[in-house]
């Protein structure tokens, strides 16, 4: 246990190596910025404040090290409908392997209806269509080492298209959360997600044909080229929270939590958010995202959850969970989760 501080300073001192402070946006220059976009309802509910709480199956996006506390198999979907007509959709599964640890599986994925082909000479379209989408599967392990102390991993495979030009890359996440008796069970969560390899497009519309001296007469216009792509890095990400239980009684608990985000591709801001249970089948959130990014669009969400303890107390449970989550001028995005424990 007395390594568990240094764990800390060693995930701060790499997060900071990874993204050194510069105080302005980096927008727009990493790959795959759909890793971004949280998942799960209850999350989103609370504002992202999520990192230290992380004791379901959508900890293997949170917070691998959550899913080390599964007592049962737990298995989730999640939708989205996101902004510019996109889907965002996860799935995960966590299976408790008594002392051996956890495992999980997820898998995310961002995708949108096909669109028109258009060229300068046809800007209406070309009768042809093109689709993009982006995808990321993972598998995480974790393990409790302690009533106290759990650790976990995820290695995942990422990759993305737009008609026919395709890059990936492969990238792992590391998670912590320490309890401690500290004012109403004080946890605290950190986590390193998406450090891997760049990514680059390649496929084969990026393969062309030219002409080398125009002004000759009898030079071939059939020089095959291929269009080279720069590589761009993945969206690094270092969470550092806290998380209380001020109220806990038979029949209510209180959880508040506050979250601190390093991103490589922005600048860093604060979720707060908090989550007040009755007994165990009705739950009322609300949180706040993105404090200290004046760039960031709306911020308030909130949610509600119920589960099937309300109707049965059978081994099975079932929950669903309802999010919202203000965007300013991009309106509003919905969420909704459904998961099963058995």
């Amino acid at each position: 246990m007395k390594r568990i501080p240094a764990l800390l300073i060693v995930a701060c001192t790499l997060a900071a190596a990874v993204h050194p402070q510069s105080g302005t946006s980096n927008a727009g220059t990493s790959a795959a910025t759909f890793l971004e976009i949280p998942v799960g309802a209850r999350g989103i509910g609370m504002g992202g404040a999520f990192v230290s709480i992380s004791n379901d199956v959508t900890g293997l996006y949170w917070n691998a090290a959550g899913i080390a506390r599964l007592e049962q198999t737990e298995a989730i979907v999640s939708h989205t409908n996101w902004i510019a007509g996109t889907r965002h959709d996860f799935a995960g599964l966590g299976i408790p392997l008594g002392s051996f640890g956890t495992i999980g599986i997820s898998f995310i994925q961002l995708s949108m209806n096909d669109m028109k082909v258009t060229t300068v000479e046809m800007p209406d379209g070309t009768g042809e269509f093109f689709s993009a989408g982006d995808m990321a599967i993972g598998v995480s392990y974790a393990r409790q080492f302690s009533d106290r102390f759990t650790i976990g991993f995820t290695g995942k495979y990422i990759q993305q298209n737009i008609w026919h030009e395709t890059a990936s890359a492969m990238a792992v996440d590391v998670g912590t959360i320490f309890r401690t008796d500290l004012f109403g069970s004080l946890t605290i969560g950190a986590s390193l997600s998406n450090f891997g390899t760049s990514m680059k497009l390649a496929g084969r519309d990026a393969r062309q044909f030219i002409r080398l001296d125009p002004t000759k007469q009898g030079s071939t216009d059939q020089v095959p080229v291929t269009i080279e792509f720069e590589s761009w890095d993945l969206p690094v990400l270092f969470q550092f929270g806290i998380s209380s239980t001020p109220v806990k009684t038979d029949d209510m608990r209180w959880v508040v939590a506050i979250d601190a985000l390093h991103p490589s591709d922005n600048v860093e801001s604060v979720n707060i958010g908090t989550e007040l249970a009755y007994r165990t089948y009705l739950f009322l959130r609300g949180g706040y995202n993105s404090l200290g990014d004046s760039q960031a669009e709306g911020g308030l969400c909130f949610g509600v959850g119920l589960t099937s303890d309300l109707f049965t107390t059978s081994a099975v449970h079932v929950r669903f969970d309802y999010a919202y989550r203000d965007m300013g001028r991009l309106e509003n995005i919905q969420v909704i989760s459904v998961g099963i424990q058995f």
